[in-house]
């Protein structure tokens, strides 16, 4: 074996643990452990391995921004995000819930008061850990952050975004009230580096941290984002402690491309869904150990791909 190869076996990414039980302070009826690998994805077996991906939901608390495709196909789950969370685990089979507080990002937002009710009301219509995006607006960053925070106190949650000129708010939740965090940075291994410098100094260990260097769409720009988080898993695994973190990529932007927009209504599904899938699927192949995509029939398509990743195609098909 190459020297190459014995280093990259002797380094490791860091396992996050993302919810907690009862046992733990939590109400969750499970936890989800992150990270681990010691190889490339799906290329080692056993514990080289690490843990196995997790696909998430994306939800949210304010649809007017939100895909009209997706709106679509939840119906009137849409305008419940404790029906819409538990329907995501339940009936369209995802691992986890990722909640977006949209209505942060509308002008004049205030309401402080509604994103802790609505944070109560989700983590009680659900059993796994969750993920929850709060506001991007530095002026509000304090007060939202400190609310979802508290209304999760306990629950282990994966808060984001964490990003460098705005972090500051989202450590402070996290380590207020035992929440692990989303650093984010665009397209960049330097910068993802340095964000997670960032937040060591804040007093955020590295089993709290998961990486987001952002995913460009499908056909706009993702071949720099698949590279980009390739190179941040491989570096790790040659013994780049700052970058030994795991990885979590959504396909936020699928949805919104001209094809899928423009795509004829009795189709728009599909299109849909195979647009989100294959950014997705091409983002785990890259080193993410979390994605995350708004359409249901994207998750059953990934569940059946990284079911196809570990065990291997059928020895008994055709013989």
């Amino acid at each position: 074996m190459s020297g190459d190869a014995n280093q990259e076996q002797s380094n490791r990414i860091t396992e996050v643990r993302l919810g907690a039980t009862p046992s733990d302070g939590g109400t969750r009826e499970s936890t989800f452990t992150v990270g681990g690998a010691r190889t490339s994805p799906f290329l080692g077996r056993g514990a080289d391995a690490g843990r196995p991906p997790l696909i998430a939901l994306e939800i949210c608390d304010d649809t007017r921004a939100w895909s009209p495709i997706v709106l679509r196909h939840a119906g009137d789950l849409a305008e419940d995000p404790g029906a819409w969370a538990a329907a995501a685990e339940t009936t369209f089979g995802a691992d986890m819930v990722r909640l977006y507080f949209t209505s942060t990002r509308q002008r004049g937002f205030d309401d402080f008061a509604s994103l802790g009710a609505t944070m109560e009301e989700v983590i009680g219509a659900t059993k796994h850990p969750l993920i929850v995006e709060g506001s991007i607006e530095p002026k509000i960053d304090s007060e939202v952050y400190r609310t979802i925070g508290e209304a999760a106190a306990g629950e282990r949650i994966l808060l984001g975004t964490a990003e460098a000129d705005r972090y500051r708010s989202v450590a402070a939740s996290a380590l207020a009230y035992g929440h692990a965090v989303v650093a984010q940075t665009p397209i960049d291994i330097n910068l993802a580096k340095q964000l997670n410098i960032l937040l060591a100094e804040t007093g955020i260990p590295p089993d709290q941290v998961v990486i987001d260097p952002y995913t460009g769409t499908l056909g706009y720009g993702f071949e720099y984002s698949y590279s980009v988080m390739e190179r941040i898993r491989l570096v790790a695994l040659q013994g780049d402690a700052d970058l030994a973190r795991p990885m979590i990529s959504s396909a936020i932007d699928s949805l919104n491309v001209k094809e899928v927009r423009e795509a004829d209504p009795d189709e728009a599904d599909a299109v849909a869904v195979r647009w989100e899938f294959y950014a997705a699927f091409s983002a785990l192949l890259a080193g993410a150990e979390i994605v995350c995509v708004r359409h249901p029939g994207t998750v059953v398509l990934l569940r059946e791909a990284i079911r196809a990743l570990q065990e291997g195609p059928d020895t008994e098909e055709g013989l």
